[in-house]
């Protein structure tokens, strides 16, 4: 349950960053929902939160602004699959890596969950970051804030539903790949013309 709950979580990071790290954090401080472990504590303080709130607002608004959006993926894609590395490593009660000694930090196991949320955030990440430009370009950008909107929503219930009915985040994570992967390649130009 708990390798469910961390693929959802960072799922749902590779479409908004601050979204499953709020969910987790709020939830921690706030409910007996969430318990995150030890050295995850951080993440229901009150100034990461407020920080993940004021982060949150900023990639809200400018996700939602034709040409700012696909600029903002740029500059995220680096970010959201940090976040899928942090939400995973939580959801599955990792440790957090300690640099005491430089040279032996990838000498145990500890950074593996990270490495796997950072890859399930990206994958999801550069299906959303491919298909913005074109969407736009079809669009003429009208559609940004529409598509903005659905992407957030899905990212609050992915993370919601990753914790409160983990078994359902694989068909919702599955569903959500093959509806991006259909979306870009219908937004794709076609080519005209055949090889002679």
């Amino acid at each position: 349950m708990e390798l469910l709950t961390a693929a959802g979580l960072s799922s749902a990071a590779g479409l908004n960053a601050y979204i499953p790290l709020l969910v987790l954090g709020l939830l921690n401080r706030f409910t007996s929902w969430v318990a995150l472990p030890e050295g995850w504590g951080w993440l229901s303080n009150g100034w990461a939160l407020g920080i993940l709130a004021v982060l949150l607002l900023i990639e809200v608004v400018a996700d939602k602004i034709p040409v700012i959006d696909s600029v903002n993926d740029a500059l995220q894609t680096v970010v959201r699959p940090a976040s899928g590395g942090l939400v995973f490593a939580s959801g599955v009660g990792a440790q957090t890596v300690a640099v005491a000694d430089p040279g032996n930090t990838f000498g145990t196991a500890a950074w593996v969950p990270l490495l796997i949320g950072a890859g399930i955030a990206l994958v999801f990440h550069l299906l959303k970051s491919g298909a913005r430009p074109l969407l736009n370009l079809g669009t003429a950008g009208v559609a940004a804030p529409v598509v903005s909107t659905a992407e957030d929503g899905t990212a609050l219930g992915l993370s919601l539903l990753a914790v409160a009915a983990p078994v359902l985040v694989l068909l919702a994570a599955a569903a959500l790949a093959v509806l991006l992967v259909v979306g870009v390649r219908r937004l794709r130009p076609r080519r005209s013309g055949t090889a002679t």
